[in-house]
């Protein structure tokens, strides 16, 4: 998506790209064919812009997962047989017509969850890059180790675990699904997608890509629906190997107990209520910046949000200050105006979720600062301004709950261990920044805190040879290099008698 698209020419550009989904319902990929629903069943996806009808989608259920997993299960012997070399090719192949329909991916993600077109231009290109990576890493990923002992060669090696599901959410749907699919593909195993059935769209362009590309028949099946039916069916299947879910935390513990009988492994990453911390000793300018967009860009409708200030009392005034003028200038509108930042949140209901927090913050004593709205949005629009809570105390709900949207709590801390104690009092532990000039503290606080990933003096950038992944509620395992490999494949040890071992003697 190029930088200066007008916001016509993404309205016209939408216009293009959509017709095909208003015009037939959106099927199912199973076995390399588009499929609709065994019953017959449909759901209605409506834009979170002014509520239209964007079109119909394939409602999957049991049979539906049934017919997709057992098309993987079919094409996994030969997937998982296919040397390194040839998947890396097939999926560069996958990465190229990625970037070919940058600009229709980016359009229609925008108009079916809400994002800014700002952020949304660099979703295929992020995905892209995932794919890129892992297919980089397909000819390794067998590969183990030598681990000699006095009396035995032992090594190890790795293969493909087999059929996998992926169920993922439908924030940045895209560029997520990329995240899961693509070392999934590279590792070997063959994939039965479940995407969020309030974003289905990019699923059905990622499917048919992939397809093109040349990805076997079977490799990567796509089944919508919802999580009671398709997500369920999908997580109980004998079948299915792993399951990979990015998502809400109580969705991760329903998931936990349905796929307990068939004793699955799980990879869970969930919510997060991520505490930045700024000293005052801290670039505050660089800090202010980082903060503002690490909570208000996306629509805050991000996993690794930094949805709590934790800010020394000394600088907190001053600092909150500051950040409230910005609140007032961030532009909410249309998601296809390139000058938006925050668009329409995902669903009604989840438009309401954020909205209630609002009215409960006044209600726990925070003061309210929010920013200014949109005044064309069109009805039925899931718009909401940026806010932030001031005055707010770490027992708050709005302090221990996760929002999901562009508000923001600001808690004044002491003293270090002050803030180390605030910023772990939560059931949550996925991201953490920590802003301060002093080398020491920036490593005793990175340390202390209670959380899978910390970002010293820097908002969240990916480096996708880092682990990624939460503690507590915020999630199991972690993706990213090796990590992902570690998931998706079954790691072998053989060991080999040098010679003539003592053997103990039983029986005489």
């Amino acid at each position: 998506m190029a930088a200066v698209a007008s916001f016509e020419e993404n309205v016209a550009a939408a216009g293009r790209y959509l017709a095909r989904f208003s015009a037939a319902p959106a099927l199912h990929l199973i076995g390399g064919e588009a499929a609709a629903s065994a019953s017959g069943e449909t759901f209605a996806n409506a834009s979170p812009i002014d509520g239209m009808h964007l079109g119909d989608v394939a409602a999957g259920g049991s049979d539906d997962i049934a017919a997709a997993a057992g098309a993987a299960r079919a094409s996994f012997a030969e997937w998982s047989g296919t040397p390194g070399g040839e998947r890396k090719r097939l999926l560069h192949a996958v990465a190229d017509a990625i970037e070919a329909r940058a600009d229709e991916i980016a359009v229609v993600e925008s108009v079916d969850t809400g994002q800014a077109i700002r952020f949304m231009s660099s979703a295929a290109l992020r995905g892209a890059e995932n794919f890129r990576f892992f297919a980089d890493q397909a000819p390794a990923a067998s590969d183990g180790l030598a681990l000699p002992s006095a009396d035995h060669l032992n090594y190890t090696s790795r293969r493909a675990i087999g059929p996998v599901g992926v169920i993922t959410p439908w924030n940045t749907p895209f560029m997520l699904s990329t995240w899961k699919i693509a070392p999934a593909l590279a590792a070997g195993c063959t994939v039965v997608h479940k995407p969020a059935e309030w974003s289905p769209l990019t699923a059905c362009l990622l499917a048919e890509i992939a397809l093109e590309a040349g990805l076997p028949p079977g490799v990567l099946n796509v089944v919508h629906g919802t999580g009671e039916a398709a997500g369920r069916a999908l997580t109980e299947h004998p079948d299915i190997a792993a399951v990979a879910f990015v998502g809400e935390s109580a969705t991760g513990s329903a998931i936990q107990a349905q796929a307990a009988p068939t004793l699955k492994r799980l990879h869970f990453e969930l919510g997060g209520k991520n505490p930045v911390i700024v000293f005052d000793d801290a670039h505050i300018d660089r800090a202010l910046d980082a903060v503002v967009f690490m909570i208000y860009s996306l629509n805050g409708e991000r996993c690794t949000s930094s949805s709590r200030l934790l800010v020394q009392r000394s600088i907190h005034d001053d600092f909150t200050e500051r950040l409230a003028d910005k609140l007032r200038n961030i532009r909410v509108g249309h998601p296809l105006d390139p000058a938006t930042v925050i668009g329409p949140l995902i669903h009604p209901r989840h438009c309401d979720k954020v909205r209630s927090y609002i009215q409960l913050a006044s209600t726990e004593g925070a003061t309210v600062v929010e920013g200014t709205p949109w005044a064309g949005a069109p009805p039925g629009g899931n718009f909401v301004a940026p806010v932030l809570f001031t005055g707010a105390t770490n027992d708050m709900r709005i302090a221990q709950e996760e929002i999901f949207g562009p508000a923001l709590t600001a808690i004044a801390f002491d003293d270090e261990d002050h803030a180390v104690a605030l910023a772990n009092d939560t059931d949550y532990g996925l991201a953490a920044y920590v802003w301060t000039s002093d080398v020491g503290r920036a490593h005793r606080v990175a340390g202390a805190v209670d959380a899978g990933m910390v970002w010293v003096n820097s908002q969240n950038v990916r480096h996708l040879p880092t682990p990624f992944g939460g503690t507590k509620r915020s999630g199991i395992g972690r993706d990213g290099g090796d990590w992902s490999f570690d998931f998706y494949m079954e790691t072998k040890n053989v060991a080999v008698a040098h010679g003539d071992h003592p053997i103990p003697k039983l029986g005489g």
